[in-house]
């Protein structure tokens, strides 16, 4: 069986973006608990990056850190010549550092895109191109995406616009690498509680993040554990038949529309539980 299809084990070889802190160590910690060796990549911050490899081990698996800024063309092919040098195959790729101008577009630069692309899709698409040459068994490549690729809120089309390139990336890449054993998806996240959902509430004028929970489902931020956890399936066996997939978890966010249940008056608005009639 390829490696893509097989859950992780000291054998399998996963390298995450981003990942010394957030959605990307939760990530990391999880495969380590099933023994997988896990690259952590990061752009300056050693400390937390130590701090993830240390935990790592901890929880069972081996890792080591590389630093490579991935907004720049040679960062991307500096963490992987890194991971051909010291494991010399890959079966993870788990594509999740991100960054934006949260700004109106009317008060978006050039540089402003210029850099939201370097940093939220080329990083994707030249990673994937060298994480194939390095699956000679088969492999798994995940991108994290966010509910600003299917809809519309403030400041947020910069980055936006690129996850949803990143979502149609994921479907090309899905068909083109099917060939090789090779599956793509990608995992769209709501409101997620992490240092990156604390910053974008407080941007001056962002609505409270309050009154938006009472219009998601749940009634809740989702956890970055649930993030790696639907991460960690698609790289597992139980996921050997998803390929060019975005699977969302937003706590229902994306099922609802206006006019909110939590705007409804008191006749709509849905009752407690029924008790079970013994």
């Amino acid at each position: 069986m390829s490696a893509g299809g097989r859950d992780a084990h000291p054998g399998t070889v996963s390298v995450i973006t981003g990942a010394s802190r957030g959605i990307g160590r939760a990530t990391a910690l999880t495969l380590a608990a099933q023994g997988g060796t896990v690259i952590v990549n990061y752009k300056k911050n050693t400390g937390p990056a130590e701090k993830t490899v240390a935990d790592i081990e901890e929880a069972g698996g081996r890792g080591f850190a590389v630093q490579a800024d991935i907004e720049t063309v040679e960062g991307v092919t500096a963490l992987f010549d890194e991971v051909a040098r010291r494991c010399g195959r890959l079966d993870h790729f788990v594509s999740n550092a991100a960054a934006g101008a949260f700004k109106n577009i009317l008060d978006l630069g050039p540089h402003h895109l210029d850099r939201s692309c370097a940093m939220n899709l080329r990083p994707f698409v030249l990673g994937a191109q060298q994480a194939v040459e390095l699956m000679d068994n088969g492999g798994r490549i995940i991108a994290l995406s966010s509910y600003g690729s299917i809809r519309a809120y403030p400041t947020y089309a910069a980055l936006g616009a690129m996850k949803a390139a990143v979502e149609a990336y994921v479907r090309y890449m899905a068909v083109e690498f099917a060939p090789y054993g090779i599956n793509v998806n990608a995992v769209n996240g709501g409101l997620i509680d992490s240092d990156s959902l604390s910053y974008f509430y407080g941007i001056e004028g962002m609505p409270d993040m309050r009154g938006v929970l009472d219009r998601i489902p749940a009634r809740r931020p989702g956890t970055v554990q649930e993030m790696a956890d639907t991460i960690v399936f698609l790289l597992g066996r139980g996921a050997g038949y998803i390929t060019g997939q975005t699977v969302r978890v937003d706590g229902g966010m994306s099922v609802v529309a206006p006019p909110f249940f939590a705007d409804a008056g008191e006749a709509l608005r849905l009752p407690p539980r029924p008790a079970r009639d013994r």
